[in-house]
């Protein structure tokens, strides 16, 4: 930061937390023009590329679902090494995870990075939101006086913000060419010797670490339905509360776990799919355990088990379509009107179906 630029001098004129956050330092930075004029004033905060302790415990948190609005950072310009005023300026969301991702992976490098107020969601859904987008990033330049600050026009916006950023647009509204680097910030160290993205730079990639992350997170937002049901099963009616606990995990974590290797492209059938493997047990059970029943009521109750529980995990694939990373909108609207009428109708006529043998075996003593 000594070698900030020539013609500004730096003066730190308070210290202390800035950001809520251990990714970064504070440093306000009265940036005074020596032509003798009134100066411009900005406040740049410090970073490093260390994840500490607190950072990884901060992600364990994210992951988990917990305090999910409160995983940001202050927007603003941060330095990164010893910045001079051709440093590279790199743009990422205030979302810790994110702005730790790139911080980390640019060990060694001096540089800029200016972050959005994308109100603490990541790069790829804040572009959807348009959080993430071309009116934060030109406000963001003007709020921190960067013509002031670099010699070069040229920003690195990560490809996932892509949907979000107009580059022709920031450059007429600003002077400032936006360059889309590689989905990885783990790529750009190779990125930047020649700022030519590989092909395998430009993969999007859904592995299946990058799936079973998202797990616990997608569990806490059942996680009130599942206890009643555990409940449930201490109060008599185990298999049927097992049925509907193995229905929700299996949408929750059978389902991105076995992803790329369940047949079909629609997320929803490949719900169906396992969901229906999962009910066959089930089913199969309700039918050789009811050997005093008629031959149709067995396969009645038999079939709750077959329309309600694959429904569920349907449902549940489905609502992971906001989770990967190689949807498209359209085809998620498809997809949901496609299916989720079906979907209905199927856990309805299951429903309706429990309801009426139900009545018939109190109204027969069956």
């Amino acid at each position: 930061m000594k070698n900030l630029s020539e013609t500004i001098r730096k003066e730190i004129v308070q210290a202390g937390s800035c950001c809520g956050s251990s990714s970064c330092g504070s440093e306000t930075l009265s940036l005074i023009s020596d032509n003798g004029y009134p100066p411009l004033y900005s406040t740049i905060k410090s970073t490093s590329s260390d994840i500490t302790l607190a950072n990884h415990w901060d992600h364990l948190l994210a992951r988990s679902g917990v305090k999910r609005n409160e995983h940001l950072i202050e927007p603003g310009l941060y330095t990164l090494g010893e910045t001079t005023k051709d440093s590279p300026v790199f743009v990422s969301a205030n979302y810790t995870l994110s702005f730790d991702a790139l911080r980390s992976a640019l060990t060694g490098i001096d540089a800029y990075i200016l972050v959005l107020d994308t109100k603490g969601i990541n790069v790829w859904c804040a572009a959807g939101k348009k959080t993430f987008g071309t009116d934060e990033l030109v406000r963001r330049i003007e709020a921190v006086k960067l013509h002031d600050i670099v010699n070069h026009r040229l920003l690195i916006v990560p490809q996932l913000g892509a949907t979000g950023v107009s580059a022709r647009e920031v450059r007429a509204r600003s002077g400032f060419k936006v360059e889309f680097g590689p989905v990885r910030a783990a790529d750009l160290p190779d990125y930047l010797k020649t700022h030519q993205a590989t092909e395998e730079m430009r993969r999007v990639n859904f592995t299946i670490l990058d799936r079973i992350v998202l797990i616990p997170v997608e569990l806490k937002h059942f996680l009130p339905i599942l206890i009643a049901l555990i409940i449930l099963s201490l109060l008599g009616g185990f298999i049927v509360a097992a049925a509907a606990i193995t229905a929700i995990l299996s949408g929750l974590v059978l389902f991105p776990f076995f992803l790329p290797w369940i047949p079909t492209k629609d997320f929803s059938t490949k719900g169906f799919m396992i969901g229906g493997l999962m009910a066959l047990p089930f089913a199969l059970n309700a039918f050789y355990s009811m050997t005093d029943e008629a031959m149709w009521l067995r396969f009645g109750w038999a079939s709750t088990y077959m329309l309600i529980m694959p429904t569920i995990t349907a449902f549940l694939a489905l609502n992971f379509t906001g989770s990967t990373t190689f949807t498209s909108v359209t085809g998620v609207k498809r997809e949901i009107f496609s299916y989720v009428q079906k979907m209905a109708w199927l856990f309805g006529i299951g429903i309706i179906l429990i309801i009426v043998l139900s009545s018939m075996r109190l109204l027969g003593g069956m």
